[in-house]
């Protein structure tokens, strides 16, 4: 049952390279992203953030971030990577979007939700296609079997 969670969709190399190049920029944003909340995971956010975020929750966007950008980095346990993604570009849209009343792009350099809609739209995508076959989730788990009904 995990193996099969974590198996590749066969896909042709162009395809393959060109999701190679959105896992490597998308990883190290978030490395970069996730770095500095790694350095202290439980207590990252300010105290006077819009909304209080318990430290356990704290840690895991931090672990999400850094850690989940080191595996999309190596295409290792993307799906599980992009589903932490896809909660943690959740809060952060939401926070910026509802809470924040922030506008989508905001032209005067103040805050937006642009950038986390887009992490969350691309992890939805990561978590629907895979990989790609360069990567390491493809060396250990392998490809899955296309059936018809697929």
């Amino acid at each position: 049952m995990v193996k099969k969670f974590f198996q590749i969709r066969e896909q042709n190399d162009a395809a393959s390279a060109a999701i190679l190049i959105v896992r490597l920029v998308m990883g190290i944003a978030f490395l970069y992203h996730g770095w500095g909340k790694i350095q202290n995971p439980f207590g990252w956010m300010p105290e006077q953030a819009p909304m209080h975020i318990p430290p356990f929750f704290q840690f895991l966007s931090a672990l999400a971030e850094f850690g989940g950008g080191v595996a999309l980095i190596l295409g290792v346990l993307t799906a599980l990577t992009a589903l932490g993604f896809v909660v943690n570009m959740s809060v952060a849209t939401y926070t910026h979007m509802i809470v924040m009343k922030d506008p989508f792009v905001n032209l005067k350099g103040g805050g937006s939700y642009e950038l986390a809609l887009v992490y969350l739209v691309i992890a939805i995508l990561f978590f629907t296609l895979g990989p790609g076959k360069f990567s390491l989730d493809k060396y250990i788990f392998g490809v899955k079997i296309q059936t018809i009904m697929e």
